[in-house]
């Protein structure tokens, strides 16, 4: 006996930086996650969902039904280099201890301040949610960096002293005094 497989015609469409959207296309199987399925066509430059559908369907030849967007997403981070679906940590609870700024970064508690912002910035662009990762990771290596900054900022010897209003009115007294003996 003959089974028939049934295929279902879809599409997930994904916002691009220039706020235009990326559609993706598939009709000789539904996309899947592991490994993950490539669209048979994708594209982009529509400026509304009904546009991106027609742009999709005309590339299919035939009429597609809309499937979870996440599926443009992944797509669209492959294209960046990425992998489809980036690793999800566990997140602490609000108010929970934060992470030692250090083990974030990955460097030392001897590291110079050169160090720290380069393994800060080489971190960034692998978590920066523009390229693929997760706004949540990104905000606590935001936080770490911003932690050690002030640490070694607060140190002794590196504060600013502030310039005392005295000193300014001893300069004017100073000026006026000279221009009266004068």
């Amino acid at each position: 006996m003959l089974r028939s497989v049934v295929v279902r015609f879809v599409f997930a469409l994904a916002r691009t930086k220039r706020r235009r959207l990326l559609w993706c296309a598939w009709w000789t199987g539904e996309p899947k996650a592991a490994p993950f399925r490539a669209p048979d066509a994708w594209g982009g430059g529509a400026h509304t969902r009904e546009e991106a559908q027609a742009m999709a369907e005309k590339a299919a030849g035939r009429p597609l039904s809309p499937v979870d967007d996440h599926w443009a997403g992944a797509w669209k981070r492959i294209l960046a280099g990425l992998a489809p679906f980036p690793k999800r940590t566990v997140r602490a609870a609000p108010g929970a201890a934060v992470a030692d700024p250090f083990l974030v970064l990955g460097v030392p508690r001897t590291a110079t301040r050169e160090e720290v912002q380069r393994a800060f910035r080489l971190k960034a662009l692998r978590h920066h949610p523009d390229r693929g990762g997760v706004a949540e990771d990104f905000i606590a290596l935001r936080r770490a960096y911003d932690s050690i900054r002030k640490r070694r900022a607060g140190g002794p010897g590196s504060q600013r002293v502030p310039k005392s209003s005295t000193s300014r009115t001893s300069a004017s007294t100073q000026r006026s005094g000279a221009s009266s003996m004068g």
